[in-house]
């Protein structure tokens, strides 16, 4: 049968113009709907329909998107986030649209053009409704049917509409595949966890929603109810339960994408676990993956996420096998900074398995005796973690090593690890063993968080600025009792401290208001989970990627042509067997000199997985290091080990290194792969250790692999050297310069694979004059001058070290507030920036924690704080102290 729209496109004229006129003169359809080309340049056009719907006698506003062909499709219903509406993943369903889906959008009840209270999510009527849109879904001609009135149909949507996903999935069969994201699976334990008020999160979703009259009665007098106590009674944990994915637990059972935020103090990644474990265990197919944003900002991936979505869909939909779904579990982790946007540059780690929140722990003993502390009367001043609503992405700041948390003196309880022998990458939740006791048989609300102490102890950053609230009840007090920190994806690096601290209040929730005195005293150490089975996908790098330059056929001439004398070699160190590289008291003098140095006395260290950046001056003795390190010249003092092996010419550890120190030594009247394959063949390992077709891959080089080298332009010719550096995939690479030659968007790619390569647990050096490169690729910096080393450590410690801090505000800053900042104690100066949504802030005595707090006080719409210092800032100061 003909649909109405078919026999209007049949009639109306033909010409585009008259065609789009006669459209837009249309005013309604069958149904209601209106029509509208949403995309007219290159196939396939979307084309969209708005309508009013009442699938539970309330009006929902649609959208509806299709495009191109005659063909049946699957269909997808997107859901938009608390507060929003359908026009919030316009872009989200246009983009599936053209990838050959039928897509749903609708504003829920209460949002937008629709009608009716809001019910957050209420099975009697947003559920409901979600069932009365599939049904008309089943009605469609072109939506793909698995039987008569059952659509082939997915549902996605982040929060408030990834709840409805689920919900859905739960009530009605017809689902097929959903993939939520940053959502909640029991919305009564997100705002009241462990029986303490959220309160902060709650009052911001009223207000989101225009205040409690918008709301269903009963949802608005539990929340008054809450709110004036403080404290969550039965009622209103049943109440929330029951319109939570986790009552219908045992009937989610279609494949599902989780896709959760790491950056939320809202849903944090707890409420994700408890869906896998559920899902996984009724049998379903499950993906866990933990994006960099979350509610309380930050990137939210947007692009990656949906093209994950739309795989997602791709397989379990459109039923296509060969549709890459990704890993099961997937992290996205960061690694140095962006000198552009101050932002956090973020690669991927994955695992085979999802390992849940508490796999691979390790034992930390930490240090303190029992602690006495008090809550004070009304819980104020509270302590500072999160600021729920600011927006700005603060968590995010915690990634760049800016610590913005704040506990009171007196209102809480510190314990204390010694100095972290290596690097622990803490993936979960932290458990610790406590004896809590409150004074005069009354409850103990406590929030506990886990700190990243810096060595010198002057600067502590609080993770994803997390913290995990407990209410321990007097039949729970004076006995040991484990309680679980917050979840995160972090890295504590050598040297640094993790630091347990107790605070009696936090800004974000509900403390007793009656004062009251805590003591908490440790039963155990804290256990540290750190997911040892995740790593970086083992997937190749795309083809557009390139790798990074090796040490050609000079290095392998070299190693099999010379024959120096060689002395004695040390004996391994097995405590620096998983160690890359330790230089200790490495110095060399200049040719024919008695006291001029190359380099002096330089000591450091690199762990796995860093991408090590070496800067220094012309003349500061940077190339003369790297060789040494080769094995190309022997140093006159001090030692060199790679994974405790000591360096020598010809060592044998030399074959996990691979390296660019001198330029690329091809033959040039050879092709590409020949000279690979010569460069391989010299080193007399085994071919099917090459990896030769994924370096070839990698360098991208297409059909002028087999041309002649002398036919290629530098660019090319430093491609080649990239893939060559990259056969046998060496756990250690070394580069010097390997950005010359190459075009600005080839030097990004190359800044992609120095994170990417590092980040499966190898580690890059590299040596380059490009320092906004280095502040983007790298995380950890060695800065010499003259032969000695100026300063090494990770890169935001580096650039974060001085004493300007830009606040950037979410609208303009006035100036009588401006001096209000500045007048502050500890606060040097404090000037509007150019386009007055902004503050310089020198600090004078004053940390930036107490500053953020300050802030708050003051009512400054705070969107973000970091070092107001880029690399080369700190390079040259770095460099000019070494001179003075």
């Amino acid at each position: 049968m003909e649909t109405p729209t078919a026999r209007w496109r049949r009639l109306l004229p033909r010409t585009p113009g008259r065609w789009a006129a006669a459209v837009a003169a249309l005013a309604v359809l069958v149904g209601g709907g209106a029509w509208t080309a949403v995309a007219d340049d290159g196939p396939p056009a979307v084309q969209r329909e708005d309508r009013t719907l009442r699938p539970g006698g309330v009006p929902i506003d649609t959208s509806y998107f299709t495009a191109g062909g005659s063909g049946k499709r699957p269909a997808v219903l997107i859901g938009h986030g608390f507060g929003g509406s359908k026009n919030d993943v316009r872009a989200q369903a246009e983009k599936l649209a053209a990838d050959g889906y039928a897509v749903l959008t609708w504003s829920a009840r209460g949002f937008g053009e629709s009608g009716g209270e809001i019910s957050l999510n209420d099975p009697d009527r947003e559920v409901k409704d979600v069932s009365g849109l599939i049904d008309w879904l089943a009605e469609r001609p072109e939506v793909e049917l698995d039987g008569k009135g059952d659509p082939r149909v997915g549902l996605t949507g982040a929060s408030y509409g990834g709840a409805v996903s689920l919900l859905a999935a739960g009530h009605d069969q017809r689902v097929d595949a959903i993939a939520p994201v940053i959502t909640y699976w029991n919305l009564a334990d997100a705002l009241f966890p462990d029986g303490v008020f959220k309160k902060l999160w709650a009052g911001i979703f009223i207000t989101t929603g225009g205040g409690c009259e918008r709301f269903e009665k009963r949802l608005c007098e539990m929340y008054e109810r809450v709110a004036v106590s403080g404290t969550p009674d039965e009622a209103a944990i049943k109440l929330l339960t029951e319109r939570s994915p986790s009552a219908v637990a045992d009937r989610v059972k279609v494949p599902s994408l989780l896709l959760q935020g790491q950056s939320d103090s809202l849903f944090p990644l707890g409420q994700a676990d408890a869906m896998q474990k559920a899902i996984s265990g009724n049998g379903a197919p499950v993906s866990v993956d933990w994006i960099s944003g979350g509610h309380d900002g930050g990137d939210n991936e947007t692009a990656r996420v949906q093209g994950r979505i739309g795989s997602w869909f791709d397989r379990y939909l459109k039923q296509d096998t060969g549709a890459d779904t990704g890993p099961a579990f997937r992290v996205t982790r960061t690694g140095g900074i962006d000198s552009t946007d101050g932002a956090a540059l973020k690669r991927g780690a994955s695992g085979d398995t999802y390992p849940g929140l508490r796999s691979g722990g390790q034992e930390i003993s930490l240090k303190g005796s029992t602690k006495t502390f008090r809550n004070p009367a009304g819980a104020a001043p509270p302590a500072i973690s999160a600021v729920p609503g600011v927006g700005g992405g603060l968590s995010q700041l915690s990634s760049l090593g800016v610590g913005l948390s704040l506990d009171f003196p007196g209102q809480f309880a510190r314990f204390e690890s010694t100095p972290l022998a290596a690097p622990v990458r803490v993936t979960g939740t932290p458990t610790v063993r406590v004896n809590v006791k409150a004074t005069e048989g009354r409850d103990a609300v406590l929030f506990g968080k886990v700190y990243d102490v810096s060595p010198d102890g002057r600067q502590q950053v609080l993770p994803s600025q997390l913290v995990a609230p407990y209410r321990i009840t007097p039949d729970q007090q004076g006995k040991p009792v484990e309680l679980a920190l917050p979840a995160v994806d972090h890295e504590f690096d050598a040297g640094h401290r993790m630091r347990l601290v107790f605070s009696a209040t936090d800004l974000g929730y509900a403390s007793p208001a009656e004062p009251a005195t805590y003591t908490v005293t440790l039963d155990g150490p804290l256990t540290a989970p750190t997911a040892p089975a995740v790593k970086t996908a083992a997937a190749t790098l795309p083809w557009w990627t390139w790798g990074l330059p090796a040490a050609a056929l000079v290095i392998a001439a070299a190693l099999l042509l010379t024959a120096r004398r060689r002395t004695a070699t040390p004996a391994p160190d097995p405590g620096l067997t998983d160690v890359p590289l330790q230089i200790t008291g490495l110095s060399k003098k200049y040719a024919k000199s008695v006291d001029r140095y190359a380099v002096r006395e330089l000591s450091f260290r690199v762990e796995k997985g860093q991408v090590l950046g070496l800067l220094g001056p012309n003349g500061a003795g940077k190339t003369t290091t790297l060789r040494m390190l080769m094995g190309l010249i022997t140093p006159d003092e001090g030692e060199i080990r790679v994974f405790g092996q000591a360096i020598r010419p010809g060592a044998p550890v030399l074959s996990r290194v691979g390296a660019f120190v001198e330029g690329a030594g091809f033959l040039p009247h050879l092709s590409g792969r020949a000279n690979l394959d010569l460069y391989w063949q010299a080193t007399g390992r085994p071919a099917e250790d090459a990896h030769i077709d994924e370096a070839l891959e990698i360098a991208g080089l297409g059909d002028a692999l087999a041309r002649a080298v002398r036919t290629y332009s530098q660019g090319m010719r430093q491609r080649l050297a990239i893939a060559q550096a990259m056969l046998g995939m060496p756990d250690l690479l070394i580069l010097d310069e390997p950005t010359n030659g190459l075009d600005p968007p080839q030097i990004r790619e190359m800044r992609d694979v120095m994170i990417r390569y590092a980040a499966g647990g190898r580690t890059v050096i590299v040596s380059s004059h490009l320092l906004s490169e280095v502040e983007q690729s790298c995380t950890h910096l060695v800065v010499m001058d003259r032969g000695r080393l100026v300063q090494a450590g990770p890169v935001a410690e580096i650039t974060g070290s001085g004493d300007m801090i830009l606040v950037t505000t979410d609208g303009e800053v006035s100036e009588p507030l401006a001096e209000k900042v500045a007048a502050l104690p500890g606060i040097g100066s404090a000037v509007r920036t150019d386009d007055g949504r902004g503050l310089l802030v020198r600090l004078d005595g004053a940390t930036v924690s107490r500053l953020v707090a300050d802030l708050v006080r003051l009512d400054v719409p705070v969107t973000g704080v970091g070092p107001h210092r880029r690399l080369e800032d700190a390079f040259l100061t770095l460099i000019s102290q070494g001179a003075a």
